[in-house]
């Protein structure tokens, strides 16, 4: 309504993560599960596994890099969205929506399910988000000549960061303020390369098990354009910020701000990653009731806005953090500050042991 739109048939371009494009027929009043469908639909995607994949608004960039925005929202109408923006630059990718790569398994299964992941992977590892050294990108290239799609993903999923959303610089608080970082979202953790002011460059993790918390907030901030008389020429630009706290050692718990036009993205990945453990928790308990439940539950896509209503739902992360607690844990392998070369640890939910997670 806002938009004036009218309701029409039209056409929608959809991408996949290596750049081929599709063509979906869709009404302009259609929301997001409706396009997932009908791109599904478009590859021959089997109904059971349209769970495990979304849609992402991405923004190309000029050096051929892409910036993930966000994933677009069930409540979302896709063709507003993307029209909206009045710029080429943007488009809609499809790509997995889950973290954990034992689903793999049951997206390899499906000849469409497998090509699909095939070509996330070749494009992740060609723009440098999964880490492979000269030996590994030759064994990934003979595997790609061979054709051998299975072996190619099954290799890579021994790499560094398989599986992570990579985000553009940005800034963080930690260990210092106006570090330069590079944030990455995978393994249930946001993984940090620091530049600290001394030039140094740290690498660790923030295990999403011990945050407690966390906010996005956005700002006014006053831009001039250089102009002698300022006040009648300064603009306002937004500032995006994710900020988190988190069980830096026990008993001691810390805020960590990260600013970045990508901070929704940030939160949404969180989200998920904390909705896709709470599920599987869900699936052990029910498993300890009727172990033939749990065998079909395995099976259950992660994804917890599911376009298919038969699909069970996850409660949202809103209404679960009463049953969320901190505990203070001791982890021999964990460290208090930032002054090694890493930092990482472990906790966990109530109820959860360490080896569970």
């Amino acid at each position: 309504e806002t938009q004036q739109i009218p309701t029409e048939e039209v056409q929608l371009e959809v991408y996949l993560s290596n750049g081929q494009r599709l063509n979906v027929s869709i009404l302009t009043s259609d929301q997001t599960e409706d396009l997932l469908e009908s791109v599904a639909s478009k590859l021959d995607l089997p109904d059971e596994l349209v769970g495990y994949f979304s849609l992402f608004l991405v923004q190309e960039r000029g050096d051929g890099g892409c910036t993930y925005v966000r994933k677009l929202q069930e409540f979302e109408l896709p063709y507003v969205s993307i029209t909206s923006l009045h710029s080429p630059d943007y488009r809609i990718v499809l790509r997995k929506s889950y973290w954990d790569m034992a689903y793999d398994g049951d997206v390899m299964d499906d000849r469409v399910g497998l090509n699909l992941l095939y070509v996330q992977t070749m494009a992740d590892v060609e723009r440098g988000w999964i880490l492979a050294n000269k030996e590994q990108h030759k064994q990934l290239k003979s595997l790609q000549e061979k054709g051998s799609k299975k072996e190619f993903i099954c290799l890579a999923q021994t790499l560094k960061y398989y599986g992570y959303i990579k985000f553009d610089p940005c800034i963080t608080d930690f260990p210092e303020k106006g570090c330069h970082v590079l944030v990455g979202a995978g393994n249930n953790e946001l993984n940090f390369h620091v530049k600290l002011p001394s030039e140094q460059i740290k690498e660790g993790s923030f295990k999403v098990t011990r945050m407690r918390c966390w906010r996005v907030t956005s700002s006014q901030v006053p831009v001039t354009n250089g102009t002698p008389n300022p006040s009648s020429s300064t603009k306002c630009e937004v500032k995006l910020e994710l900020a988190f706290e988190y069980l830096m050692s026990k008993d001691r718990l810390q805020w960590v701000t990260i600013t970045s036009q990508q901070a929704i993205m940030m939160s949404i990945c969180l989200q998920s990653m904390v909705d896709e453990l709470m599920q599987m928790q869900r699936k052990r308990l029910n498993g300890s009731i009727q172990d033939s439940e749990s065998q079909q539950a395995v099976k259950s896509p992660p994804l917890l806005d599911s376009p298919d209503p038969s699909r069970e739902q996850v409660v949202k992360l809103s209404t679960k953090l009463s049953s969320v607690s901190l505990r203070g844990l001791s982890s021999s392998n964990s460290t208090s500050d930032i002054s090694g070369n890493e930092f990482h640890g472990n906790y966990a939910f109530e109820g959860i042991g360490d080896d569970d997670l």
